[in-house]
């Protein structure tokens, strides 16, 4: 990361220590045991390679899946390749922040004390994160001898393993039925991004636009941050006033209008995807998953409910409850337009950036169908 002096704007040491050092430690597990679910997990991430592009229809173009490795992985393994993939993904802005911060009297100071105020904090979150999280497709973080990715420096397929056997104990549903139902999940994604080769791309940018639209400035950083707080907390604003604000994250209220913009398309984009890996989780399952229906039933249930009013509080604040609305709302959209028009008419969606469906398309799927199809056939 750009340093001046030996100062940086994010500790990333400190981050990767910080979470390690927090995080809950895993489910009581043998080492025989957990080596047999790390296999497991390696043979189902590789039979869903073949139940998701039959389903899906869709095929990767160039990229074999050696080329976006599957790595099985403990909560300290997961924490370290995202602090390297938002190392990458922050790299512009945090430059751009360094350059403005190290012009000001006692630059070099604040930024010895800052990065490791940041490199904590973003450590706390993670710590936080890395107990939760079962699956992810890790999409921009560059390949390490510990960590590897595609050969085109991004895309790996990340499994928790101790997580997972914490859900699966926790739900008390069939672990073996539990470890390929995630599988098949996270294999979607990566089949998402090895069939579709213009989405990373198209991804990047949206994120890097939204970077470039924040104010740099640290006292205005500041005082909107402060405004968010009060805003989540109520302050300042008569009892019975607390209005649609209330609901919103605090990524949501430091927002520029432009980020607004962006982020509206992200959002779409997202939930497109996590829909549709819901959908093909839910559509391969009962074929090759026996009890997917009690599991879908009582993982929905722990999705809705949360660990407790700290966690709920922590996923309202940090906006997962509206990466939970995503799943929902994107696997409406994905399984009203299958059942208009079909998986093939479906996978128009891939076509380019233009037929990604908008926010408002996700709540109204009609209307994509109406754009993309009914005027391709005009």
């Amino acid at each position: 990361m750009t340093s001046i002096g030996g100062a940086q704007m994010v500790d990333w040491n400190l981050a990767v220590a910080t979470a390690t050092r927090l995080v809950r430690p895993g489910p009581d597990i043998s080492r025989e045991e957990a080596r047999a679910v790390v296999a497991e997990l390696r043979r189902h991430a590789k039979a869903s390679e073949e139940h998701v592009r039959t389903f899906t229809r869709m095929v990767p173009e160039g990229a074999e899946p050696e080329d976006t490795p599957v790595l099985v992985v403990d909560r300290a393994g997961w924490i370290k390749a995202n602090v390297a993939g938002f190392r990458e993904l922050l790299r512009p802005l945090l430059a751009k922040m360094e350059s403005r911060r190290t012009g000001g009297p006692g630059g070099a100071v604040l930024g010895a004390v800052g990065g490791k105020v940041t490199g904590v904090e973003l450590g706390m979150l993670l710590s936080f994160l890395a107990s939760r999280v079962l699956g992810q497709y890790e999409t921009f973080a560059p390949a390490t001898r510990d960590l590897p990715a595609s050969a085109d420096g991004g895309g790996r397929l990340l499994l928790v393993a101790p997580n997972i056997v914490h859900v699966e104990r926790e739900l008390d549903v069939d672990p073996h039925d539990f470890r390929l139902w995630v599988a098949l999940h996270e294999e979607t994604h990566r089949t998402q991004f090895t069939a579709v080769p213009w989405l990373r791309d198209h991804l990047q940018g949206e994120i890097q636009t939204f970077l470039d639209e924040t104010d740099v400035d640290p006292m205005t950083f500041l005082e909107r941050l402060r405004e968010a707080a009060q805003s989540l907390s109520g302050a300042g604003r008569p009892e019975g006033e607390q209005g649609e604000s209330d609901s919103r994250s605090l990524v949501d209220i430091v927002q520029t209008p432009a980020q607004r913009e962006v982020l509206g398309r992200l959002t779409a984009v997202m939930s497109l995807l996590e829909g549709h890996a819901d959908f093909v989780m839910d559509g391969v399952g009962p074929d090759v998953v026996g009890s997917v229906s009690e599991i879908r039933e009582k993982f929905q249930q722990r999705r809705a409910q949360g660990a407790g009013r700290l966690d709920q509080a922590l996923r309202r604040l940090l906006g997962l409850d509206a990466k939970l609305r995503q799943y929902k709302d994107g696997e409406k959209f994905v399984r009203s337009v299958v059942e208009e028009v079909g998986m093939d008419g479906f996978n128009r969606v891939w076509t380019s950036p233009n037929t990604l469906p908008t926010k408002a398309e996700i709540a109204q799927p009609a209307d994509w169908v109406a754009r993309v199809h009914r005027k391709a056939e005009s």
